[in-house]
């Protein structure tokens, strides 16, 4: 199964809405190049909405660390939304759940771009 992505946009940030597996190959590549495209943009905010990732795998974790790293190079924020337990547990054991923000609630995630903002 491969990584698919949909990228909506709002005045507080792009929602990268992800479904699939973040693994090493073209997935990686994907949300590598689909952030990139985002912050292209006016846009420095990204909401990656993992409710439909089942899996992420080291390559996946370490792509994430990179995207983290170049959205707060450009003084944006990334973070993450609906995790699901599997991918909440991998993220506890690995401490990145000290790096990133994460929210149950899109419309709460989006308000705490806002908030950041002030």
């Amino acid at each position: 199964m491969s990584l698919r992505i949909n990228v909506r946009e709002t005045p507080e940030a792009v929602i990268l809405d992800l479904s699939g597996r973040i693994t090493v190959g073209e997935p990686l590549a994907e949300l590598r190049d689909s952030i990139r495209e985002s912050l292209a943009g006016d846009q420095k905010n990204i909401l990656l909405n993992l409710a439909e990732v089942s899996h992420i795998d080291s390559s996946g974790l370490g792509q994430l660390i990179g995207s983290y790293a170049a959205v707060t190079g450009r003084g944006g924020k990334m973070k993450l939304l609906k995790l699901q337990n599997r991918v909440r547990d991998l993220m506890q054991v690995t401490k990145l759940l000290t790096v990133f923000e994460t929210h149950n609630n899109e419309a709460a995630a989006l308000r705490s771009f806002a908030q950041a903002a002030k």
